[in-house]
């Protein structure tokens, strides 16, 4: 009897312990959805609500200040698909993506795998660090000081580049920023140099997290320091890698700063990339609507591009 009652009060004693914690363990993970209400009003006030407005100003015709606003539909979409200026500053983002995204990210990987795995071993962690801090210090520089310095180094008659050159025997140096055939190069220069250190600093904290037996036993195993790379450097950050490549290509889709202070989309529109046909359009030309449009066209754009990064990472990251 009594080894009866203890059986049949057991799930009603299992019942009665677990019962409140399971309401409990629910109700904590409801309290966590308040964390996101901070971020929430920040996109809707940030993104969201700017975003609607700019799509609503891009339906009108309007010079801004206090100038009606006249309602035209999508006539300014319209014309912009047959504005060859716009498409060219997308022909031109192509030149900052390579610049901004794809090599400076070989070349911070190449970096980084040589300061962990060479310099690192060879003269010490200190030295590593002091070199990794060189490299990311184009990044701290305000972009106004950057493009200062650059415009110098770039200048045609006494500029560093073509000093060089001078010296080296060159008897009619380019004029890098003044010729449309070579200025998009010239930016792309600078654009390299201001971006390498972004890449070198997040893969060397992500090698980081590498086990450093995997180094040591294939050092051990007679394996060089491109199989070392190959095989265990770039297998062990790719998510990173792809992080910096999609965060990189959105900064270069809506890159601006250096084309105001170096060329204003010159010489002959030879550097106009979007953002900067957006601006003009705006501040400039007092066609507010028409920017608008612009800036709308490039928002969508993006997304799209991001998008299609981040399916295409899913992807092949469950295909491995």
């Amino acid at each position: 009897m009594s080894s009866h009652t203890v059986v049949a009060g057991a799930p009603v004693a299992e019942g009665a312990a677990t019962g409140p914690r399971t309401r409990r363990g629910s109700q904590g993970d409801r309290s966590y959805w308040w964390y996101l209400v901070p971020m929430g009003v920040g996109f809707v006030a940030i993104v969201a609500v700017p975003f609607v407005v700019n799509v609503w100003v891009s339906l009108h015709e309007w010079k801004g200040g206090s100038a009606p606003m006249t309602w035209v539909g999508f006539a300014n979409y319209a014309e912009l698909m047959g504005d060859d200026l716009f498409w060219s500053s997308f022909r031109n983002t192509i030149a900052t993506i390579l610049a901004i995204a794809v090599v400076p990210t070989l070349i911070g990987l190449l970096l980084a795998a040589v300061l962990f795995d060479y310099i690192g071993r060879t003269f010490g962690a200190q030295t590593a660090s002091f070199l990794r801090a060189t490299y990311y210090l184009p990044q701290i520089l305000p972009i106004a000081v950057a493009g200062v310095l650059w415009s110098w180094i770039l200048e045609t008659r006494a500029g560093a580049f073509n000093s060089i050159l001078s010296g080296l025997g060159v008897q009619n140096p380019p004029d890098w920023l003044g010729d449309p055939s070579i200025a998009l190069y010239a930016v792309m220069i600078m654009l390299i140099w201001l971006q390498i250190g972004y890449p070198v600093v997040i893969f060397m904290s992500a090698l980081q997290r590498v086990d450093p037996e995997l180094y040591e036993a294939a050092s051990l195993d007679g394996a060089t320091w491109a199989q070392r790379f190959r095989h265990i450097t770039v297998p062990s950050i790719r998510v990173d890698i792809y992080v910096v490549v999609l965060t990189a290509t959105i900064g270069a889709m809506k890159l601006f700063a250096p084309i105001l202070i170096l060329t204003k989309g010159g010489p002959q529109s030879s550097t106009y990339v979007p953002s900067y046909f957006s601006y003009r359009n705006f501040f400039e030309l007092s066609r507010v609507g028409y920017g608008s449009a612009s800036a709308t066209v490039l928002a969508l754009i993006i997304c799209v591009v991001a998008g299609g990064l981040i399916a295409w990472q899913t992807k092949h990251m469950e295909d491995r």
